[in-house]
């Protein structure tokens, strides 16, 4: 079985940082794409950014220049630097990955897996 741990939100004070870390852990034979995303209340979940297993990334607008993600393939990790953080970053942000399992018996399955989610609250 294979999940994502995620860890690092809590309360902030607008102009603050945090630094939002999420692991994959079980039979992993390789992790392909792993990204972030968040969503508020009464709002679609949206993308913040991603990250490929070479290093490329894709970081949404509105975060842009703020927000910083990147990963450690050895320890099967994602981050998310969070800095100049607003009242507007509020939500519960998520982990996830694309990635290959490893199966009973020798096979593969690609999955999609998704953290449980780790509110981030920004105070004015």
């Amino acid at each position: 079985q294979v999940q994502l741990v995620e860890s690092g939100g809590g309360l902030v004070q607008a102009g603050g940082s945090l630094r939002l870390s999420c692991a994959a852990s079980g039979s992993i034979s390789s992790i392909n794409d792993m990204g972030w995303y968040r969503q508020s209340p009464g709002k679609q979940r949206e993308l913040v950014a991603t990250i490929t297993s070479v290093g490329s990334t894709n970081t949404a607008d509105s975060v842009k220049g703020r927000f910083t993600i990147s990963r450690d393939n050895a320890k099967n990790t994602v981050y998310l630097q969070m800095n100049s953080l607003k009242p507007e970053d509020t939500a519960v942000y998520y982990c996830n990955a694309d990635l290959w399992a490893i199966v009973i018996a020798g096979g593969y399955r690609y999955l999609e897996v998704w953290g449980q989610g780790t509110l981030v609250t920004v105070s004015s």
